[in-house]
C-alpha cells in the first residue's frame, strides 16, 4: 500500500504544522563552560538538568538541522522507562543490586518526565498506559512467558508486570490468533515531536542558546569545531545518538540502525469498537523482528519496526524519506495482528536511526582527562532513558557523587563495531535470520527457533 506522505521528518511534525523554522546558526567563535553537541532529548536534558542546578553555567547546544530532527522527533512514542539491555553484560562489571538500581531508575523517568512536563507547561498527549506484549504462536508464547518471569525477577515491584491468558489479552486488543501475552504497567504514551519542541523552549527560557544549522566537524577536548565558528569549553558532551558516526574519529562507535514507521487515517468508532484498545496500551508483539505501536490521541494507529535495518558505512535517511518494501512490511504487520484495518489507508511513513553501541547496552560517561561526556546508544529505549542520562551528565560535569553516577552504565566501555563491510553483512544477516526464524514459528514450530540464536551471535545481541 502506498503511503499519502513519505518523509517530511515524520508524521508527529506534520501532526503539529509542519517542522519548526531553524533557529539562527552560530555566528562565529564562543566561549562557554559546556558545549552540548545534539539538541535532541538527551543533549536537551542535559542543558535542563545542568542549568537548573547550576544557573551561572554558559552552556551551548549545537545542533545540525532543528531540536528534535532526529530520533527524538521521529520515534515510537513510548515513554516506558523500560529495560531490554542484557542484565548479564552489566552484571560483568557490576553486582545484582547494581544493575537493580538502573532498572530501577530507567523505570523512574516515566514519572520524572510527566513531572517536569507539568511543570513548564509542555502538552506532548502524554497517558498514562500499560505495554502490552502480545504472542500469536507457540514459540512467541514461550519467549513471551520466560520475559515476563524475568521482568519478575529483576523488578522490585513484582506486581509491576501481569501475565495474560488468551481471554485476558484479546479483551485489551481484538489481535488475530492472540494465544496470550503480558502487561507492564506504569508507563505512557507521548506525542514525540511535542515533547522536544517544548523541552527545547524550557531550555531556552532557562537561558540556553541553542544554535541549529551549524555542523560540528571535530570534537577534541576543549575545543568543537563546526562550519560555522569555534566553540571553547572546559566540558564537551557528545548527545548525537543514531549519528555519532558521522563524528570523525567516532565511525565505529555506535551503529546506525534504521527503524521505521507508518500511521493510519483516523479509525471508525465503528472500528475501534471491533478492535477494542480502549486502555490506548503501548503494543508489541514477542516476534524476533519485532513491532511497536500505539494509539493517537485522535485515534490513529502507529505501527513501526525496522524494515530494512542498515544503510551500509552507517548512512542515514534523507529527511525520513523510508523505502516502499519497508511501507509494505509495516502495512503487513498491521493488518495480519489486526485484519479489522485492511481498508485503512496508510496516510504517511517515515523513518529514523537509533544508536546501537557493539554489545547493544547503553553507556553514559565523563573522560576525566579530556572532559568529553557522551549518552546514548539506547537501542531504542531513548523517550526515557535519555532523561535519566541528562540528569546523570549533569552529576558527572558537576563532579558530583550520587546514586545515578555509581550506577553500572556508567563510564562504561564497549568495544568498537568492524570496519565495513562486515558490520553490513552482520546486520543484515542477524535481520534475515530473524525472519526466517519468524516465519518457521508462525508455519507451526512450537519452540523458538535456532536461527534467532544463531543471529544473535553474529553480532552479539
Amino acid at each position: 500500500m502506498q503511503a499519502m506522505r513519505n518523509g517530511d521528518i515524520s508524521f508527529w511534525y506534520a501532526d503539529i504544522g509542519g517542522v519548526p523554522t531553524p533557529r539562527p546558526p552560530l555566528s562565529g567563535d564562543i566561549e562557554v563552560d559546556v558545549a552540548i553537541v545534539g539538541a535532541g532529548y538527551t543533549g536537551l536534558w542535559t542543558a535542563y538538568y545542568l542549568k537548573k542546578a547550576r544557573p551561572s553555567l554558559r552552556i551551548a547546544l549545537i545542533e545540525r538541522k532543528f531540536a528534535g530532527f532526529g530520533a527524538s522527533g521521529r520515534n515510537g512514542g513510548w515513554l516506558s522507562g523500560g529495560f531490554s539491555w542484557s542484565r548479564e553484560k552489566y552484571l560483568k562489571t557490576s553486582t545484582r543490586q547494581g544493575v537493580s538500581a538502573m532498572q530501577a531508575a530507567m523505570a523512574g523517568c516515566v514519572d520524572e518526565v510527566i513531572r517536569v512536563a507539568t511543570e513548564e507547561g509542555i502538552d506532548a498527549d502524554i497517558r498514562r498506559v500499560d505495554n502490552l506484549t502480545v504472542a500469536t504462536n507457540p514459540a512467541q508464547l514461550e519467549r513471551a512467558r520466560e520475559e515476563f518471569e524475568t521482568i519478575r525477577a529483576w523488578d522490585v515491584d513484582p506486581d509491576r508486570v501481569e501475565l495474560l491468558d488468551q481471554a485476558a489479552t484479546r479483551a485489551r486488543i481484538n489481535i488475530r490468533n492472540v494465544m496470550g501475552g503480558f502487561v507492564v504497567h506504569g508507563q505512557a504514551r507521548v506525542q514525540p515531536a511535542k515533547l522536544v519542541r517544548g523541552l527545547a523552549a524550557a531550555v531556552e527560557r532557562l537561558g540556553v542558546p541553542i544554535y541549529e544549522q551549524t555542523t560540528v566537524t571535530a570534537i577534541a577536548k576543549g575545543s568543537v569545531t563546526t562550519d560555522r565558528g569555534m566553540v571553547r569549553a572546559e566540558t564537551i558532551i557528545r548527545a548525537t545518538e543514531g549519528f555519532t558516526a558521522g563524528i570523525p574519529g567516532e565511525e565505529r562507535t555506535w551503529l546506525a540502525l534504521n527503524s521505521a514507521q507508518i500511521v493510519t487515517e483516523p479509525l471508525s468508532e465503528a472500528l475501534w469498537r471491533q478492535i477494542g484498545w480502549e486502555g490506548h496500551e503501548l503494543l508489541g508483539n514477542a516476534a524476533h523482528a519485532y513491532c511497536y505501536a500505539q494509539r493517537t490521541r485522535e485515534g490513529r494507529i502507529t505501527m513501526g519496526g525496522r524494515g530494512v535495518p542498515y544503510r551500509y558505512g552507517s548512512r542515514t535517511d534523507v529527511n525520513g524519506q523510508t523505502q516502499q518494501a519497508t511501507i509494505d512490511q509495516l502495512h503487513q504487520i498491521l493488518t495480519t495482528l489486526l485484519p479489522q484495518t485492511a481498508n485503512c489507508r496508510i496516510e504517511h511513513a517515515w523513518c529514523g536511526v537509533l544508536g546501537v553501541p557493539r554489545d547493544w547496552c547503553t553507556t553514559v560517561g565523563l573522560d576525566p582527562a579530556t572532559r568529553i561526556g557522551w549518552a546514548g546508544g539506547y537501542v531504542g529505549l531513548g523517550v526515557s532513558s535519555s532523561n535519566l542520562s541528562g540528569r546523570t551528565l549533569a552529576d558527572l560535569i558537576l563532579g558530583q557523587d550520587t546514586e545515578l553516577t555509581r550506577l553500572p552504565w556508567v563510564n562504561r566501555k564497549v568495544r568498537p563495531w568492524e570496519p565495513e563491510p562486515f558490520r553490513w553483512l552482520g546486520v543484515h544477516s542477524m535481520y534475515q535470520l530473524y525472519r526466517i526464524a519468524d516465519g518457521r514459528e508462525a508455519a507451526g514450530l512450537a519452540h523458538t527457533s535456532k536461527l534467532a540464536a544463531l543471529a544473535d551471535s553474529i553480532t552479539g545481541h
